[in-house]
């Protein structure tokens, strides 16, 4: 699951509304409309008992429903994860999106240490600085494995840590996953020129993109989405991986579905803690989240690989026809996201830092991956 600085937000699970500009972060906070609890997940299992000394009991707000496949059943399982692993010692307990604060609050409220720590996507943030796209999502970027090499061995982690070190945060990358479809859409596209004049709900440095191709993008909760083409508000629609869009229902209005992804090619989620507060945690502790984290980035990526053949066959059951970009119109999107990153990290330098580093990477990497796969 556009405009400048601020568009922000909104993407692909349920969060509420559209901030005026915005970019990689908008899309799954949607799922905040399903689910608000006031309290704890109740899928949340006890922690183990531990002594009260040394023990840390945290707040952990959370960008999407705890229901949801994989967005939010991943932050679940990195709650119980921890406490199982630390022996109790560790228990950062979930709350369901606008339990604590308002879920697009989250960053404020963990930077000022009121809420201790929170499950999202650095992409939700960049209202504060475009550059937290790049540790998200990118257009025509690299998939899950590539990403993690740069991640952890060629900069990147070192890259984020400063970003956020600006706002007195800590985020460590905590999750993956698949690629996404790029589109829903009620007719055949044969080429870009059958983009122009539709409207579309898209998100993030993917919607800059729409809109070099004459589309009129709209950032729109997930509830909001089917209302919307079923009236005919929108003309099409992208949200998320197969999986996750069968259960929303798209294919009832819309019968067009388009691969690949060309603007997530894997999606990576963090684990967002107050920086004076995990700087406090002995190293014992800092180790374990780590290595929790470390097995939610596998759990999510295999979950993510293993579940949307099921959702594409039941689809096309459904009466939904599965189409694939042709090279010309993935060349005509990708020349046109040249200029969006372009034009990114001409006005930001933290954009332009990240950016040339993600690059550079890239360039070395394509040697191996060219020669090293299928």
């Amino acid at each position: 699951m556009s405009g400048s600085k601020g568009i922000l937000l909104l993407v692909g699970g349920l969060v509420v509304g559209a901030v005026a500009g915005g970019f990689v972060g908008m899309k799954y906070l949607a799922e905040e409309k399903m689910a608000m609890a006031p309290a704890p997940s109740e899928q949340a299992m006890p922690a183990p008992a531990a002594s009260p000394e040394g023990q840390i009991t945290w707040s952990m707000g959370s960008a999407y429903g705890s229901k949801l496949t994989q967005l939010g059943t991943l932050g679940i399982r990195l709650s119980n994860e921890l406490a199982a692993v630390s022996g109790g010692s560790l228990q950062f307990k979930f709350y369901e999106p606008g339990a604590l604060v308002p879920a697009l609050e989250m960053f404020d409220a963990i930077s000022a240490g009121s809420v201790d720590a929170g499950w999202s996507t650095p992409g939700y943030w960049t209202g504060k600085d475009e550059t937290f796209a790049l540790f998200a999502a990118v257009p025509f970027g690299p998939r899950a494995g590539e990403y993690l090499g740069w991640y952890y061995h060629c900069g990147g982690k070192e890259l984020m840590d400063e970003l956020y070190a600006q706002y007195n945060i800590k985020g460590v990358i905590c999750g993956v996953i698949a690629p996404e479809a790029s589109g829903w859409f009620r007719k055949e596209i044969n080429s870009t020129a059958d983009l122009q004049g539709l409207k579309m709900r898209f998100f993030g440095l993917g919607a800059k993109v729409m809109e070099k191709m004459g589309v009129s993008t709209q950032l729109l909760a997930g509830g909001d989405i089917f209302p919307a083409l079923e009236r005919g508000s929108i003309d099409a629609t992208e949200f998320s991986m197969p999986a996750i869009d069968l259960d929303l229902g798209f294919y009832q209005v819309a019968k067009h579905y388009y691969f690949p992804g060309w603007h997530q090619q894997s999606t990576l989620f963090d684990l967002m803690m107050n920086k004076d507060k995990y700087d406090a945690l002995s190293d014992t502790q800092k180790a374990q989240i780590g290595a929790v984290c470390g097995d939610n980035i596998r759990a999510g990526l295999a979950e993510g690989e293993a579940i949307q053949g099921k959702a594409l066959a039941e689809l096309q059951e459904k009466g939904v026809t599965i189409h694939r970009w042709s090279p010309e119109i993935l060349a005509e999107l990708e020349t046109a996201w040249n200029e969006v990153a372009a034009e990114l990290a001409a006005s930001n330098p933290n954009f332009k830092k990240v950016w040339e580093s993600l690059s550079a990477y890239r360039e070395q990497y394509k040697i191996w991956g060219d020669l090293g796969y299928l």
